[in-house]
């Protein structure tokens, strides 16, 4: 709890902002700011925590949502430090719900790579190069965490559920169960694992995804940690219904 404190996790939005659904999960008003209850908070990264590990090691497929700018990086980092996938630059309508339309702009992505290095590149035409380079780099920024993402994911992990409101509801239509940070302003009836805290500052959004990561590392086949506490899949499966 000190590390959220120290962290700003606590800080809410201007009450006037407030989603009364976050009632419980508010301990206070202070100078019209909302603060969040972070034992709360704790509890909910740890369950939410215990979660990713049970899909991790089981095998599954995490996949890590934060466009906004204080969360670009930080999310990046988080899912290469377990191995998982990201989308930090713009969240492309049907990334979940229409995959196959997405595949097809990797595969484009691909074929180009695989163009530029052949032989006969080089007889393309200067301007129809540049319009293809143009094109695999839109592609490129914005499925870099996702290239080789060929089915659904299996939980998505989302830093601001109003910002990513399209990821959200991909995810619900599609059952797949979401772990997010939700602030004052957001609705946690939507979230599977809801966890209560800022998500507008970079110290806030950096130490519940370290959390997390922790969690997924240390769930790892050979871990001495994973072996410890695994937990068989039938418990798993009722968690995540």
């Amino acid at each position: 709890m000190t590390e959220l404190l120290e962290a700003g996790v606590h800080y809410g939005h201007q009450t006037k902002r407030w989603n009364p659904r976050m009632r419980d999960f508010i301990l206070e008003e202070k100078n019209s700011i909302h603060i969040i209850d972070l034992s709360k908070t704790v509890e909910q990264l740890q369950k939410a925590g215990e979660y990713l590990a049970g899909v991790s090691r089981q095998g599954g497929k995490i996949l890590f949502v934060g466009c906004k700018k204080q969360a670009q990086e930080a999310v990046k980092e988080a899912a290469q430090a377990c191995g998982q996938f990201y989308v930090n630059q713009r969240w492309l309508g049907g990334t979940l719900t229409n995959l196959v339309t997405i595949r097809k702009s990797v595969s484009k992505l691909k074929d180009f790579e695989a163009l530029e290095k052949s032989a006969g590149f080089s007889k393309i035409n200067k301007a129809e190069a540049s319009a293809l380079r143009r094109e695999a780099t839109r592609i490129r920024q914005n499925l870099e965490g996702v290239l080789e993402m060929d089915k659904l994911p299996d939980v998505i992990v989302i830093i601001d559920t109003i910002k990513e409101a399209i990821a959200v509801a991909e995810a619900r239509r599609l059952g797949i169960p979401i772990v997010a940070v939700v602030d004052s302003n957001s609705n946690p009836e939507e979230i599977n694992y809801p966890i209560a805290g800022n998500d507008d500052a970079i110290r806030a959004i950096r130490i519940i995804l370290q959390k997390l990561v922790d969690s997924i590392v240390k769930s790892r086949p050979g871990n001495k940690v994973a072996a410890e506490t695994a937990q068989p899949t039938e418990e798993l499966t009722a968690v995540a219904e």
